[in-house]
């Protein structure tokens, strides 16, 4: 069984959304499963991005993002932008394999979150100084982090 992860409280307001992100994904797949409707997918891809997607990865590229020249940070920009561009490629083709392109938005989702929370989360503790990941608290436990999910197609359950 894996350890739990310990993260600095500074850093717990963003952490905690990757657990809604989990679940993202697991409704996508389940979805995908039992063949719901593309339109009723489409619809809570484009919800959770504006009410999610959006604010977290606009979080994370201003406050903890910042070294541009860093490896592990092009990589989480990278993967952001992939994230988007599926995104868009969902509402752009929502006719054409639509359960193949929900799918493939789960596994980049899922992707980023497993990298960042037990490899670069770690990694960006170990680079800011104490008072720097004081900064980036107070500013995210001052900001609206809701983790909390209130879409009300629930399809996953069908």
């Amino acid at each position: 069984m894996n350890k739990p992860i310990k993260r600095n409280e500074n850093l717990v307001p963003v952490s905690r959304e990757h657990h809604a992100t989990l679940l993202f994904c697991w409704k996508l797949r389940n979805g995908v499963k039992a063949e719901i409707n593309p339109e009723r997918i489409t619809k809570y891809v484009n919800w959770f991005y504006q009410n999610h997607i959006q604010h977290h990865f606009k979080t994370e590229e201003k406050l903890l993002f910042t070294d541009f020249n860093d490896e592990m940070v092009k990589r989480a920009l990278n993967e952001h932008q992939l994230i988007l561009a599926k995104i868009n490629e969902i509402n752009v083709k929502a006719k054409e394999n639509s359960y193949v392109l929900f799918n493939e938005l789960a596994d980049l989702v899922d992707g980023h979150t497993r990298f960042e929370e037990p490899q670069l989360f770690p990694y960006l503790e170990e680079t800011f100084s104490e008072d720097e990941l004081e900064k980036i608290g107070e500013i995210l436990h001052g900001d609206e982090h809701s983790a909390v999910e209130n879409y009300e197609d629930e399809f996953w359950k069908k």
